[in-house]
């Protein structure tokens, strides 16, 4: 098509088209037709998060293939890892840490804040590639919900990491929904998240990874909302890729009411038991640092425009026998922070 400027070859055979800023998907959404694209956030990122948070990020984390010519942004060509099962947001529960059978084969280990105003999110996460079987997906990300009491209407903007066992490759992706998840998608998909950042391709492979009681990479991600003129933008490393205009996320035209951060898995118990698809490193939180699957400095965007440590969150965990999480004290250099995850099947996750 005439929008491509140049194509890409990056890691493991993707393919990465450069296209046009101003020809890209985001723009065919009906509610977008005469939209201007904002080429940066409108100001500077708030105020209150750790100042040291960012300061060793790796800003080549997602940028192996290289990067685009200015004026024209990434867009993967083929995205295998994206599975068709549906995906769903984490029921909360108001109780502690209960064992409760979610529908849909989605299973979670995550810590939510719910029914206050929230204007965004952040949080440092170790990123890991687990064993996904079966076609399902294992993931980590964070929540950040509109109207989560109505789950056929909520809005909700997604983002973290994922891998799925058509080729076990760790990936980076975004995924939202307007009007509930029956119209949601991932990435670039379908049109409606407006990309900046000709950089970082959306749905590209995290390399490296961590690995057990070695070295951890994190990747840093921040979902915020700029009230003033009604964008959800979102932030990874040092880099603001994009954003969403609030127009097409009727929930969240205001804030969120729910914050979540964790891990997901699909279990379709195709072998007549519990999926052995794994949770985080696959491995469960008691086994902590190094080990264990992490989010860290977890904080959430106030009506005041700052960041504020995520404190009074309520861990909930689906099926502590096979996933678990503990939630810790806030702690110096990790902030409000727990561990989770958990390997699926075994003696005790029959």
């Amino acid at each position: 098509m005439n929008s491509v400027i140049k194509t890409i070859k990056g890691d493991g055979g993707d393919m990465i088209d450069c296209v046009d800023i101003y020809k890209q998907p985001a723009l065919n959404h009906p509610l977008l037709k005469n939209h201007t694209i904002q080429l940066k956030p409108p100001g500077p990122y708030p105020s209150g998060t750790n100042e040291t948070e960012s300061s060793d990020l790796d800003d080549e984390l997602l940028q192996s293939w290289g990067e685009c010519p200015e004026g024209t942004i990434p867009i993967l060509r083929t995205q295998v890892f994206d599975s068709s099962y549906p995906k769903r947001m984490p029921p909360f529960n108001g109780s502690d840490v209960v064992e409760f059978t979610t529908s849909f084969s989605h299973e979670y280990a995550t810590v939510d804040l719910v029914n206050g105003q929230y204007y965004g999110a952040h949080a440092s996460l170790n990123v890991w590639s687990p064993l996904s079987v079966d076609q399902e997906n294992s993931i980590s990300q964070i929540w950040v919900v509109g109207g989560h009491e109505q789950q056929g209407n909520s809005s909700t903007i997604e983002a973290g990491w994922k891998i799925n066992s058509l080729e076990q490759q760790t990936r980076f992706f975004i995924f939202w929904t307007g009007h509930g998840y029956q119209d949601g998608c991932y990435n670039l998909q379908c049109p409606g998240f407006i990309q900046v950042n000709r950089k970082f391709a959306l749905g590209v492979p995290i390399k490296p990874v961590s690995s057990y009681n070695g070295k951890q990479v994190e990747v840093f991600i921040s979902i915020y909302k700029h009230q003033s003129v009604g964008q959800w933008w979102l932030k990874v490393q040092n880099e603001a890729l994009g954003y969403w205009p609030d127009s097409i996320l009727p929930r969240l035209k205001g804030s969120a009411d729910m914050v979540s951060w964790g891990g997901e898995i699909v279990n379709l118990e195709r072998q007549g038991r519990h999926t052995s698809t794994q949770m985080g490193s696959g491995h469960f939180p008691s086994e902590g640092y190094g080990k264990a699957s992490y989010f860290r400095n977890m904080q959430y965007l106030a009506s005041s425009g700052k960041f504020v440590d995520a404190k009074g969150v309520v861990p909930f965990v689906s099926k502590p026998s096979c996933y678990n999480l503990i939630l810790k004290n806030k702690t110096p250099g990790f902030g409000t922070h727990f561990y989770y995850g958990g390997p699926g099947y075994s003696a005790i996750c029959p």
